[in-house]
């Protein structure tokens, strides 16, 4: 039986792919949906731009089935009729209706006014399906008897998220011969590309080792050489990880996934400081640097967590200032602890080194908003708070990467301030599970607190 899939606004803010992504099905979209795109149009942010491509494409419909239907010397359908998409289905917009339903809903809620053309669609008989993002219609939606969901396209569960390691417990002979050789087989392991295994000896957890990937079912030791960046060493067996992956200039994307305090911003921006050649004492063997990066160049989304403190004056790097504050303070953090590991600048010393920094071109702050279209080589980029954006605003930022250029983004996807996403649609847990499989790519999940112990009780308690 032919479905009807009624589509929300929300969805179409999304992703305007949502109207060609139900193969020989029918997309009907209610004229509330139209007018509410018309409403979003000039904004000038990601829900501006997938409003205005959703328009297009529907005007390019219509164009062509009235070149179709002239070239045919025939009457051409209408748009409410339903008019072939490039799906193989049809798209349709369902007009205005005053039909009384079960449960009363006022017409001058445009969410009630979707739900009404739903149900005026189903009681023709028709199997209608409404697909919507937002929770408080799905459940409306139950209460009038139309089957709701979610946009499940680009959905990644965050519980069943790729972590970037596994654990072999019981494996105490196994560590000897892997000291002993410096490599290891385990047959039917079916390894990602650079993930890691962490081999411990059943319950005795002091005898352990730490493996990546080498080929699909074997495991090497991990590079001494990059278990410190810029006198900052792992912690955890997740933090030791990571920088392998930060440090390594043939992974040029690495994302890393965390809650509060686990060293995500202070790990990618500590490894940049390394990368972009402050730590002189990285000279290895000839002479020759590692890495070969101008700069690095921070940036994170401009989302507010609960109300907007409203415009800020001043110029876009005072702007970005205000946003910017975590990095600075990590910045901080990092001029006080150098190479060495020894403290070496305190309090206004090591904000003078943060401003040299930023003096001799060596770190930049950037907004996303002015980071389409260019194309950015031999940087070291760093991405905040990546939960906030969608899959296609991950996309647009990968895509800028030129030659030479590694990407880190970071973020914790139980805490999205942006309202049209959430843990398991949001733009960096879909990275993770879209590009898992690719030798470029490594991702690490950082698990434990490492801030403060108080930190580590507020993660762990509240």
């Amino acid at each position: 039986m032919q479905k009807y899939f009624v589509i929300d606004t929300n969805i179409l803010l999304h992703t305007r792919f949502a109207l060609e992504a139900f193969a020989d099905n029918v997309v009907a979209l209610p004229m509330t949906v139209i007018e509410e795109l018309d409403r979003f149009k000039t904004k000038s942010d990601e829900l501006g731009r997938n409003a205005r491509a959703a328009i297009r494409y529907l005007d390019g419909l219509r164009e062509e089935e009235e070149a179709y239907a002239r070239n045919e010397n025939r009457e051409p359908i209408s748009l409410v009729q339903g008019i072939p998409n490039h799906a193989g289905g049809k798209l349709m917009v369902l007009p205005e209706t005053d039909l009384e339903t079960p449960v009363e809903l006022r017409v001058d809620v445009p969410d009630n006014r979707i739900l009404r053309a739903a149900v005026h669609l189903a009681r023709g008989g028709e199997k209608v399906i409404l697909v919507t993002k937002d929770l408080n219609l799905r459940i409306k939606a139950s209460m009038v008897d139309i089957e709701p969901q979610d946009w499940k396209a680009d959905r990644v569960e965050a519980d069943e998220l790729y972590p970037g390691f596994r654990e072999l417990r019981g494996a105490g002979g196994a560590i000897d011969h892997f000291y002993a050789d410096g490599e290891l087989s385990l047959p039917g392991l079916d390894l990602q590309p650079n993930e890691f295994v962490v081999l411990t000896a059943g319950e005795n957890q002091s005898q352990s080792a730490i493996g990546r990937a080498s080929g699909r079912n074997g495991i090497v030791k991990i590079n001494k050489n990059r278990e410190r960046a810029h006198g900052i060493a792992g912690r955890s067996a997740e933090q030791r990880m990571a920088l392998q992956l930060l440090l390594d200039p043939a992974v040029s994307l690495v994302t890393l996934v965390g809650g509060a305090g686990t060293g995500k911003t202070l790990l990618a921006l500590a490894a940049g400081l390394e990368a972009i050649r402050l730590d002189e004492t990285a000279r290895k063997g000839d002479g020759k640097l590692p890495y070969d990066y101008e700069k690095m160049l921070v940036t994170r989304p401009v989302i507010p967590m609960g109300k907007d403190i409203g415009y800020l004056p001043g110029s876009k790097d005072k702007k970005m200032a205000h946003w910017m504050q975590p990095v600075f303070d990590n910045l901080s953090f990092l001029m006080q602890t150098g190479p060495g590991g020894g403290k070496h600048a305190m309090g206004k010393a090591a904000d003078r080194k943060v401003r040299e920094l930023f003096d001799d071109d060596l770190v930049e702050l950037e907004a996303l908003t002015y980071i389409r279209g260019r194309s950015i080589a031999k940087q070291y980029i760093v991405v905040d708070e990546a939960q906030n954006l969608t899959p296609h605003e991950v996309k647009t930022i990968i895509s800028r990467a030129g030659e030479g250029t590694k990407i880190v983004l970071t973020g914790d996807p139980s805490q999205i301030d942006n309202p049209y996403l959430d843990a398991s649609s949001n733009g960096l847990t879909y990275t993770v599970d879209r590009m898992k499989h690719l030798d470029l790519f490594g991702h690490i999940l950082l698990r434990r607190a490492e801030r403060s112990p108080l930190s580590a009780a507020a993660a762990r308690e509240l």
